[in-house]
């Protein structure tokens, strides 16, 4: 099953979106990395790498994030991962609510990362970066 990442400049709003795809897909592993690690409002590169290596399985993982700033943390968090994860990793740029719970329930379903991006695409929802 693909893992998801939330990536939220805000604790709450990472919590609260995993809160809610949980509730539409609670078997999928969904983890989050919102705020920064002394508790601001922020992304923290160290946090994003943990919440991938929670999620991650030879299903790969997405990346949804809110800001810009959380896409270059997430880019960066990426590149400390061994070649064969990175390759099974993919940073989506799409609504982060809507795509948050529509990756969940496309994972759940078992859908693999390249469907799960085709759906987001066709909901209008996400593209790469």
């Amino acid at each position: 099953m693909v893992g998801i990442v939330i990536v939220s400049h805000s604790k709450n709003i990472a919590d609260g979106v995993k809160e809610l795809a949980e509730q539409m897909a609670p078997d999928v592993p969904i983890a989050v990395a919102g705020g920064t690690s002394d508790k601001r409002v922020g992304t923290d590169m160290g946090k994003i790498l943990n919440a991938i290596e929670n999620v991650y399985s030879e299903d790969g993982a997405i990346i949804i994030f809110d800001l810009g700033s959380a896409f270059m943390n997430a880019e960066m968090a990426i590149e400390c991962l061994d070649e064969s994860m990175k390759e099974k990793i993919k940073i989506l740029d799409c609504p982060i609510v809507e795509g948050a719970v529509t990756a969940a329930v496309e994972s759940s379903i078992g859908k693999n990362i390249g469907e799960i991006e085709a759906a987001l695409q066709s909901m209008n929802l996400g593209k790469m970066p």
